[in-house]
């Protein structure tokens, strides 16, 4: 039983993907704000994304900022990879965790407030 496990675990981390990656857990803006930026740096250079959100003004763009180059560090400092040959490969936004709230309304009645989270993914890959 043991030894099936730890061979699964082996062709777990081979079939690993290798490339660079950031991740931002529990941000408190919407997804579907975060991805109207990251349709914008999608494909793009690491420096023209950078160059991108530094000028996009939208809520989103400051935590992307940090998760972007936290996945350029990551590239930089683990996989010795050169950070002027980055591109954003992947990235997207999933819904994370909804934060109920409850607003008084009229005549003793609530209405429900969604304060809405994300999870932020960010992967880059070297030019070719």
């Amino acid at each position: 039983m043991a030894k099936r496990i730890r061979e699964k675990a082996a062709a777990r981390r081979e079939s690993a993907d290798k490339r660079p990656r950031a991740v931002a857990k529990y941000v408190r803006i919407s997804p579907d704000k975060v991805r109207i930026v990251l349709d914008v740096i999608r494909g793009a250079g690491y420096t023209e994304a950078v160059a991108m959100l530094k000028a996009t003004r939208k809520a989103a763009c400051e935590p992307l900022l940090k998760v972007l180059n936290s996945a350029a560090a990551n590239a930089e400092n683990n996989l010795n990879m050169d950070k002027s040959n980055l591109y954003v490969a992947e990235c997207y936004a999933n819904a994370g965790p909804i934060l109920k709230r409850v607003m008084p309304r009229a005549k003793g009645s609530a209405a429900r407030i969604n304060k809405r989270t994300s999870h932020i993914t960010v992967i880059l890959d070297e030019k070719a």
